[in-house]
Formats: C-alpha cells, structure tokens, sequence
C-alpha cells in the first residue's frame, strides 16, 4: 500500500477526505455526480465484466496482472476499481463526490482496495507513485482538462501506463448525426440545472422515451445492414442492460459541465503531460486510449 503524501484533512465516515479549495473542479457538477452514484450504486459483476471488456480492450487481463500500484481517478461506483482489483496488486480508488462512499461500500470485501476522497489536481500522493493509472469519463468534466490531465500524469511512475476515456467530438460522425446531437444540447442544459429529483424523473423519461426508441431503430437497422446500423444514434446501447441504458442517460445529460475533443487533441494533451506511445482504440466508446509515462 501507498503511503499518503501529506495527511487527510478530514473524515467522511471512514474514508480520509483531502478535498481542500481545488479551483479546477465544477462544483454543481461534483455534486451531480455524488447524487448519480448514489442513485446508481450498484452494478453486477456481470455487468462490470461486459462493458469492461469495451474500455478494457487495449489493455487486456494479460497485460494487467504485470501492474502492481494502480489508481482510479474519479471512481465513481467503484465498478472499474473492483474490475482492475482482480488483476493488479492494490488499488487505490479517489473521488471528489460523495460517490467515494458508495465505492468503499461496493469494494469492501476487496483487501486490496483503498478509497480516499480527493480531486485530480490535488491527489494526495507522490509523484511517478503509480504504474497503472485508469481514468475513464472523468476528465471532460473539469474546467481545464489539460491541467488536470497533467497533474494526474505526474503521479505515473516512468514507464508508467494511463488508460484514458475522454468523450469524443463526433469528428468521425456524419452531418445528421452531428446535428442531432447538437440539438440534444438544448434539453440537457435545462435538465442538468434541476433539482435532483426532477432530474432524475426527466432523465429517466429520456430513457424511456428517446434512448429506448432510438436503440430499437438501430437494432432494426442493423438486422438490415450492419454497417448502416453502426452508424445510428445509440447503436452502441443495443446491448446494454437497462440499468446501463438508465445511468448513461442521468451521465449525458444530468451533469452540467462537459467538454468533448477529437484525437488529436487528447494526443496532443497527453503529449504536453509527459506520456508518449498513445494507442486509440478503434472500437467504442470513442475516444479511449492507452499512453505510456516518458
């Protein structure tokens, strides 16, 4: 285990919290994602290993298991945590939300896991600590990614492997698509701005009511033509649970800050943070990649 840099500054229940005046972090948007997690605190193993194995393709169990020392940086739930936990030797698992807590309480029969509450630009850690660090859907979410992308990098010992997922610009998408989604801008940034409650309903009933109707036409699409149904609004959700279906609706459009960027853009981050050797993945969800400490 990883000793901790500096000491906690305070106690959440048992977790050791270093969240101290971090400006690079939204606050509505930390708090969106504490109540997200707590909504959605649960998932199988089942469901962990499926969609796993789509974030998880260019860094696969036979790699893993050489790690010893990995982070997960914006846990959330913890569900990435408790998947990498069974191939590397510790993790540590950090949140700034209050999701920490449902991560401690989804990896607690893990011996190999530690939770601490604390934001990407002030880990509590020394530098070049980690052999290992993931960090998917997270980093979209601070004002400056490149910041937080940097000083997360520095964390990574030489030699060092990041796995990242950053929400990409749909530069690989036709017109209408594009369009569509653009239009989708406009309910989100109401829906994200509600009290909890009714953004929980709303987004729900988006499920329910544009994510059901859109995957059902690209199931029906794709039964056509599979290069055609590739191509349609949510093809990627056509089999997914619907537990998934619901939470990536509450992420989309429940959070009030993202920002997306297309590859070489993430490229030339990554590049500007230290890492080299960056590897995209060719498969959805666009953009992950894997880049190595310089």
């Amino acid at each position: 285990m990883i000793s901790f840099s500096r000491p906690p500054i305070a106690w959440l229940e048992d977790i050791p919290s270093f969240v101290d005046g971090d400006k690079n972090i939204d606050r509505a948007t930390v708090e969106a994602f504490g109540d997200e997690w707590t909504r959605f605190d649960s998932f199988s193993d089942g469901e962990i290993d499926f969609v796993a194995a789509e974030y998880f393709d260019i860094l696969p169990a036979e790699k893993l298991k050489h790690f010893k020392n990995a982070i997960d940086v914006g846990c959330g739930s913890g569900r990435w945590t408790r998947f990498i936990a069974k191939h590397v030797d510790f993790v540590d698992a950090v949140d700034p939300s209050e999701a920490c807590l449902v991560a401690r309480r989804n990896t607690a029969d893990l011996e190999n896991v530690r939770v601490s509450q604390a934001s990407v630009n002030a880990l509590p850690f020394a530098d070049r600590t980690f052999d290992l660090a993931i960090c998917l859907g997270v980093l979209h979410h601070v004002p400056n990614t490149q910041e937080a992308l940097t000083s997360l990098c520095k964390k990574i010992s030489f030699g060092g492997t990041l796995l990242l997922y950053l929400y990409y610009d749909l530069s690989n998408r036709s017109m209408p698509y594009r369009l569509l989604h653009r239009a989708s801008e406009i309910p989100r940034k109401i829906v994200a701005r509600l009290p909890h409650n009714l953004k929980n309903l709303s987004c729900d009933l988006l499920a329910m009511f544009v994510y059901v109707p859109l995957i059902g036409l690209a199931k029906l699409t794709n039964a056509l033509s599979k290069n055609l149904g590739q191509r349609m609004p949510l093809h990627y959700y056509t089999n997914k649970s619907w537990n998934i279906i619901r939470n990536d609706s509450r992420d989309r459009f429940g959070t009030p800050l993202e920002q997306r960027f297309s590859q070489i853009e993430i490229e030339n981050m990554l590049h500007t943070a230290g890492m080299s050797n960056v590897h995209f993945s060719s498969n959805a969800p666009f953009w992950h990649c894997t880049a190595v400490k310089s």
